[in-house]
């Protein structure tokens, strides 16, 4: 019943791995482990066993503690719509969408919400490892902070602080931080250890030394740069890496500007036979695709716009006129239609957008959102899958007549007349190594013969590994009170 918190010196530092490797070594250890996170922001969300959704780090770092996702694993989950408002989803239930500057007075309310569930984790469990949010040195935002100090001190959790020497200016992360941040907050840092290191470590060993001297911090130690974490999910889409391949099935799949859920391709992107492509704005499509993904979106009608004004419209009609296939997941789903309607501006302006037109279906957008895991079975090749849903919107049309899925005796998604063009609202599919195997087939690729879901585990085992031999873990696990 103790507890132990990483943070960084900035966001995107590798806590999220950092936490996930260190949740596997406790586990090894004989504890019971739960993973923590106050506050995330990501339009890449887990559905959890309780019926909510929680940012997709801490669905992995569940995985590592072997434990299923928990909504109390993550009460605050902030889901961009726009570059300047969000999606606020507490204990795994949407509470409202506010502005940047609204959120600032609505973040000390959030507070009991965030303890609660940290305080039930902390009597179920013998150690909770808690994510920080961004950095502490973001001190125009503690006053009412959840994320990081708020909330070490509220919960009387120390901190360990990490920092990215990939980036540079490590020692002037970690010592500016102490020196911006208050001495109350200073003083439940425990120590620090140095993430991302290429070459030899012992390069850095006066910097090192510097950083203790400087902070009066204990040094825990210089993590190498993990080289297998692509095969890990992918949280942010800066951390989105596939292998480059020459040949094999090309599989693009459009990098929206509010892309989520985007770890469906990871499975896809370890395929030996496939090539995939994450293409970026204003790169057009690559003419020798094969298949393209539209993903899903936090904001279906916004990344419409965002991908017509990338002229990827016109190129996903050139494709499909020249054989092309293209599936459409979630909000891509939504997006292959004839029309995306939001009446009451759910995610954004009233009003209705044209769609690409490949699929004969029409949307209509709804506040009842649906968040749910499910057993589905692929139609076309009678391969059955689990899955899982989270959207709002409801689509309609002739093209439903042709199903992608069926759901407990219902119709799901849909199938254009000439069977090229697929659209479908359930997330995950590819994970299933039995349907993937089945969906690559139908493209006459032979799918290897690994597991997804072993991967993930052995990845987690190499990350503990990993950690183990270049930091102090019985220390930093020793400083969690």
């Amino acid at each position: 019943m103790t507890a132990l918190m990483i943070q960084g010196t900035g966001s995107n530092v590798g806590k999220s791995m950092l936490v996930a490797g260190l949740c596997r070594a406790a586990v090894r250890r004989g504890l019971s482990v739960a993973p923590f996170k106050p506050q995330n922001m990501s339009n890449n969300a887990a559905v959890t066993a309780d019926g909510g959704e929680i940012g997709r780090a801490q669905a992995l770092q569940a995985m590592a503690c072997g434990l299923d996702a928990h909504t109390d694993m993550n009460p605050v989950l902030l889901k961009p719509e726009t570059d300047v408002g969000s999606q606020v989803v507490v204990q795994g239930k949407r509470l409202t969408t506010v502005k940047a500057r609204e959120y600032a007075a609505l973040k000390p309310r959030l507070m009991d919400a965030v303890l609660d569930s940290f305080n039930r984790l902390k009597s179920q469990h013998d150690l909770v490892l808690v994510e920080g949010a961004g950095s502490p040195a973001e001190v125009n935002l503690r006053p009412g902070d959840i994320a990081n100090m708020g909330f070490a001190r509220a919960a009387d959790t120390p901190v360990i602080l990490a920092g990215d020497i990939d980036r540079g200016g490590v020692i002037a992360q970690i010592v500016g931080t102490q020196a911006v941040i208050e001495a109350e907050d200073a003083a439940m840092i425990a120590g620090f250890l140095i993430n991302r290191f290429r070459g030899d470590p012992r390069l850095f060993d006066d910097g090192y030394k510097m950083i203790a001297d400087r902070t009066g911090w204990r040094g825990f130690g210089v993590v190498p740069w993990f080289a297998d974490a692509w095969k890990l999910p992918a949280e942010d889409t800066l951390d989105i890496r596939t292998p480059q391949r020459a040949d094999g099935l090309h599989i693009v799949c459009l990098k929206l500007s509010r892309i989520a859920n985007f770890d469906d391709m990871d499975p896809l992107a370890q395929e030996p036979g496939v090539r995939l492509t994450m293409l970026q704005a204003g790169q057009p499509l690559p003419a020798d695709a094969d298949v393209v993904i539209i993903p899903g979106s936090k904001s279906t009608c916004g990344d419409l716009e965002f991908l017509k004004a990338q002229g990827w419209h016109e190129d996903l009609r050139a494709h499909h006129r020249r054989g092309g296939h293209v599936l459409g997941i979630c909000g891509g789903f939504q997006m292959l239609g004839h029309v995306v309607d939001d009446p009451d501006g759910i995610e954004g302006a009233a009003g209705a957008t044209a769609g690409i037109g490949l699929l004969d279906v029409e949307t209509t957008m709804t506040d009842d959102k649906r968040l749910t895991r499910v057993r589905a079975v692929h139609v076309p090749s009678g391969q059955g899958f689990d899955g899982y849903e989270i959207h709002i919107g409801r689509s309609v049309g002739p093209d439903r007549a042709r199903p992608f899925a069926r759901v407990n005796g219902q119709d799901e998604g849909a199938i254009s007349a000439d069977g090229r063009v697929a659209g479908s609202y359930l997330h995950g599919m590819f994970r299933d190594d039995g349907f993937r195997r089945a969906w690559l087939s139908g493209f006459g690729v032979a799918p290897g013969n690994a597991s997804y879901a072993d991967t993930v585990e052995a990845t987690l085992d190499a990350l503990a590994d990993h950690l183990e031999t270049h930091l102090d873990v019985d220390a930093i696990l020793a400083c969690a009170r």
